[in-house]
C-alpha cells in the first residue's frame, strides 16, 4: 500500500540522516544535508551544491558525497515535493518557480556555492538561476543533463497529458500502489540505462510509495518548460561542464554535444558503460571529474567542444 514518507518515523535510515536539517523558505520545509569543512590550510573548502533530478532525493548522492568530504563543504537538498521537502504550490513545480525557491533557500541560508552541480534536471535549474543572476557559481557541472525539449512525433502531447494525469488525484496513488512491487522499481530504474543495487533500489522504492513524492515528479513533467532555457543557453556566463553516460536511456547521450555547440568552451566528459544515474552506478569516476572540475587536483575536467 502507498505510504507517505516520514522524517521521525525513517529519518535514522535515510542515507547521510546525520547531515539533515530543515529549514523553512520560500513557503516551503525543505530537508537539506549539509557538510562544512576547513581546507588543510585553514580557509574555507571549495562550496558544492548538488540538485538531484526529477522522481529522486538527496539520497542519490550517497556514494558520492563521502568521497568529497575532505575537499569540499557541500549542500545537498530534496526539491520542493521531492523526498521530505514539503508539497510545493503548483508554480514552484515549473522550472522558472523552482529555480526562485532555491534562490530564496540560499539566501536564507546565507550559503552561495562554488561549484553548483545538477543531475538531469536538476541541472536545468541551476542554469535558469545562472541566467536569471540567482547563482554565482564558478562552475557548473550537469550529469546527464537534461536541457533541450523532448524531441520527436510526441512532443506537442506530452506537457497536456503529464498536465492531465497530474490533475487526477488518483494517478500519484495508483502509481504508489504498483511501486510496492520491487519488479516495477526495477524495471522502471533499468529504463534508464543503469543498474543499482539493492539498497538503491529499496530507497527508490520507498520514495516511489509514496504519493506526495510521485505527485511532485509528475508536478514536474506537467509544469517544465524548457524552450526558454534552450534558446537562453548561448548567453550563459558560468562555465559549463557535461557529464555523460554513454547508455543513458532517458536524455539521449546525443543531447549533450548538442548542448555544448550552442555554448562554446563547454566541456564534455562521456563515461563508457553507465546509464542515467551514473553518479550512483559509479561514484568514484563522478568524484575525480568533480574534483578536476574544481581544480582541487590540478587537473581539467574534461575536452572542450
Amino acid at each position: 500500500m502507498p505510504t507517505a514518507l516520514n522524517w521521525a518515523r525513517d529519518g535514522n535510515s535515510w542515507p547521510l540522516h546525520e547531515h539533515s536539517r530543515f529549514v523553512d523558505a520560500a513557503g516551503l520545509r525543505w530537508h537539506v544535508q549539509r557538510h562544512d569543512v576547513e581546507t588543510v590550510y585553514g580557509d574555507d573548502a571549495p562550496r558544492l551544491l548538488l540538485l538531484h533530478g526529477t522522481g529522486a532525493s538527496t539520497h542519490s548522492w550517497r556514494g558520492l558525497l563521502p568521497l568529497l568530504a575532505d575537499r569540499f563543504s557541500w549542500l545537498a537538498l530534496d526539491l520542493p515535493g521531492h523526498g521530505y521537502t514539503s508539497k510545493a504550490a503548483a508554480r514552484q513545480l515549473s522550472l522558472p518557480g523552482m529555480a526562485g525557491a532555491l534562490a530564496e533557500l540560499l539566501t536564507t541560508l546565507g550559503w552561495m556555492p562554488t561549484v553548483a552541480v545538477g543531475h538531469s534536471a536538476g541541472a536545468a535549474i541551476l542554469v535558469r538561476m545562472a541566467l536569471d543572476g540567482q547563482l554565482q557559481a564558478q562552475a557548473i557541472g550537469a550529469i546527464n543533463g537534461a536541457f533541450l525539449p523532448f524531441g520527436g512525433v510526441a512532443a506537442p502531447i506530452f506537457t497536456p497529458l503529464a498536465r492531465l494525469l497530474h490533475g487526477a488525484a488518483w494517478v500519484p496513488r495508483m502509481f504508489s500502489r504498483r511501486a510496492a512491487d520491487p519488479k516495477v522499481v526495477e524495471r522502471l530504474v533499468g529504463g534508464t540505462g543503469s543498474t543499482l543495487d539493492a539498497e538503491g533500489l529499496a530507497l527508490y522504492g520507498r520514495l516511489m510509495c509514496s504519493p506526495a513524492h510521485t505527485e511532485a515528479a509528475l508536478g514536474m513533467m506537467a509544469h517544465w518548460d524548457l524552450r526558454g532555457l534552450a534558446r537562453d543557453l548561448p548567453r550563459l556566463g558560468t562555465p559549463m561542464h557535461l557529464l555523460v553516460g554513454a547508455g543513458d536511456r532517458a536524455v539521449a547521450p546525443r543531447q549533450a554535444r548538442k548542448v555544448a555547440l550552442r555554448r562554446p568552451g563547454t566541456t564534455l566528459v562521456t563515461l563508457p558503460r553507465l546509464g542515467h544515474l551514473a553518479h550512483e552506478e559509479d561514484p568514484a569516476a563522478v568524484a575525480a571529474w568533480l574534483r578536476a572540475l574544481a581544480g582541487t587536483d590540478g587537473r581539467s575536467p574534461g575536452p572542450r567542444v
